[in-house]
């Protein structure tokens, strides 16, 4: 199993290289383009405008490039590389990375805030079961928001993402179990 350390704006990220192009790949494939716009100047969430869409995609097919030149050049189990996101918001391209179905970006002009305060989110978290490390053992591997009033226009990606996670979850031996839950909660302050 290869790993590859992504340097970004002082932060590093740890990929496996194969399944990060999978997911970048996937992402640039989506239709609607799964970027929900929760700037700080908005009104509330929505999907991010065709032009908008553009350029993160152009993001992540520069980061796609990246990865694939890195692993072409890598010579040991665990590999290196920096990128300078020049414009980018790394909040979108983390979301991405880690599997999110759909990936919150914002202004980065308008600084870290969002508009997502007290907005109904539907929170979906995956859960399993793990007999190797003790029975009965549930854990949580993740979760994820997206506002409850998107989720009719991300129907089809938030269909496919669970598709793929129990395809996923059949071929391997470790996690049992699998349960997908959600849940609408409002917070009075949402980070990011």
């Amino acid at each position: 199993c290869r790993l590859h350390l992504l340097g970004a704006e002082g932060s590093a990220l740890l990929l496996h290289p194969g399944l990060a192009r999978r997911r970048l790949a996937a992402v640039l494939r989506a239709r609607p383009a799964p970027f929900m716009d929760v700037s700080a100047g908005r009104q509330c969430p929505a999907l991010c405008g065709p032009a908008e869409a553009e350029s993160i995609r152009g993001h992540l097919a520069t980061l796609l490039a990246h990865l694939g030149a890195a692993e072409a050049a890598a010579t040991g189990p665990v590999s290196s590389s920096e990128v300078v996101p020049a414009g980018w918001n790394v909040c979108t391209i983390v979301g991405v990375l880690l599997g999110y179905p759909a990936a919150y970006t914002f202004s980065v002009e308008e600084g870290a805030e969002n508009c997502l305060a007290l907005t109904p989110l539907r929170v979906f978290t995956v859960q399993a079961s793990c007999p190797r490390i003790r029975d009965g053992l549930r854990v949580q591997i993740y979760s994820f928001s997206i506002p409850e009033s998107l989720c009719a226009e991300l129907k089809e990606v938030l269909d496919a993402w669970c598709d793929e996670l129990k395809e996923a979850f059949s071929v391997q031996n470790d996690f049992v179990d699998l349960c997908i839950l959600s849940e609408v909660v409002s917070l009075p302050a949402v980070a990011l």
